[in-house]
C-alpha cells in the first residue's frame, strides 16, 4: 500500500473540540454505570450458587458480552476526548470494527440461545433437564461467540485489502458498511428462531391457567423487552451506516453509538428488577 494508515481522524470529535471535556465526564460517568450495573448481577449470579441454572448462565455471558462490547468503545472514546489529534490507526480501526460486529452478532446469537432455553422450560418442562443440561449450555455458549468471532474474523480480513478512499472518520468509532451489510446475514436466523420461539411459547401459554401464564409472561419478558431494545438500536446503527453522509453529524454520532449505551445500561436493570431470584439477592446485598 503507497499510503499513510496511521493518520484516520475521527471528524466527529473535532466537532465537538469546544465541549469536549463535558463529553469525557458523561461518557465516563455512562461507561463507569455500564460497568457497575453489568459486573453487579454477574457477581451475584456466579456467587449464588442457587443461581447456576441455564437461564441465568446465558445472562450472565449476555452481559459479559455488553461489557466487552463497550470496553471496545469507551476507553479509546475517553482518551479521544482527552487528545490534542484524536485518531486511529488503520490496523487499530480494523480491529474496533471486528469487536463491534462482533459484539453485536453475538447479542443476537446468545438472545436465541436464551429463547430456545425458555421455549424448553414452557413448552417442554419435563425434557427440560435433559435438553438443557450443562453440556448443553457449555455447547450453545461456544456456538454463540465461536460462530460471529469467525463469521466478522473473515469479513474484517477481506476487508484489509480495500484501499482508503479518505481519512475522516464521520463517526466516534470505526465502522463498515460492507461489514454490516454482510453481517446481517449471520445475525438473520438468529432472529427467526427468536421470533419463532417466542411465538410457540405465546401458543403454549394460552392453553394453560393464569397462574402459568403469569410466570411464563414473567420470565419471558425481560428476554423479550432486550431482544425489542438491541433490534431496535441496531437498525439505528444499519440506517445510519446507509445514510452516512447524508443527515447531521449530531444526529449521526447519537445514532452510532446508541446501541454501545442503551442495551447495556438496560440489560442488568431489566434483569436485576424482573427476576424475582436475582432481585431477591439484589435487595439482600444492600
Amino acid at each position: 500500500m503507497d499510503y499513510d494508515l496511521t493518520n484516520v481522524t475521527y471528524l466527529s470529535l473535532e466537532e465537538l473540540e469546544k465541549y469536549r471535556y463535558l463529553y469525557f465526564i458523561v461518557s465516563f460517568t455512562v461507561y463507569l454505570l455500564i460497568i457497575c450495573c453489568n459486573a453487579g448481577v454477574i457477581v451475584i449470579v456466579l456467587t449464588v450458587k442457587k443461581l447456576h441454572e441455564p437461564m441465568y448462565i446465558f445472562i450472565t455471558a449476555l452481559l459479559l458480552n455488553s461489557l466487552f462490547g463497550t470496553t471496545v468503545i469507551y476507553p479509546k472514546l475517553l482518551g479521544d476526548f482527552l487528545s490534542e489529534r484524536p485518531g486511529i490507526s488503520y490496523e487499530g480501526c480494523l480491529f474496533q470494527a471486528f469487536c463491534i460486529y462482533t459484539y453485536g452478532v453475538s447479542e443476537f446469537t446468545l438472545l436465541s440461545a436464551m429463547a430456545y432455553d425458555r421455549y424448553v422450560s414452557i413448552c417442554k418442562p419435563l425434557q427440560y433437564p435433559t435438553l438443557m443440561n450443562m453440556s448443553t449450555v457449555r455447547n450453545l455458549l461456544f456456538i454463540c461467540w465461536f460462530v460471529p468471532f469467525c463469521e466478522i474474523g473473515i469479513l474484517v480480513i477481506l476487508t484489509y485489502r480495500l484501499k482508503l478512499c479518505r481519512f475522516k472518520l464521520e463517526r466516534i468509532y470505526c465502522s463498515n458498511y460492507a461489514i454490516v451489510k454482510l453481517s446481517f446475514i449471520a445475525v438473520f436466523p438468529p432472529v427467526i428462531f427468536i421470533i419463532f420461539s417466542m411465538f410457540r411459547i405465546l401458543l403454549a401459554v394460552l392453553k394453560n391457567s393464569k397462574e402459568f401464564r403469569r410466570k411464563a409472561l414473567q420470565t419471558c419478558f425481560p428476554h423479550l423487552f432486550i431482544f425489542i431494545s438491541f433490534s431496535v438500536t441496531s437498525c439505528f446503527e444499519i440506517i445510519n451506516s446507509r445514510l452516512e453522509g447524508n443527515v447531521p453529524h449530531i444526529v449521526a454520532m447519537i445514532m452510532s453509538i446508541e446501541n454501545m449505551v442503551i442495551p447495556p445500561l438496560i440489560n442488568p436493570v431489566i434483569y436485576g428488577l424482573k427476576l424475582q431470584e436475582i432481585l431477591k439477592r439484589i435487595k439482600t446485598l444492600f
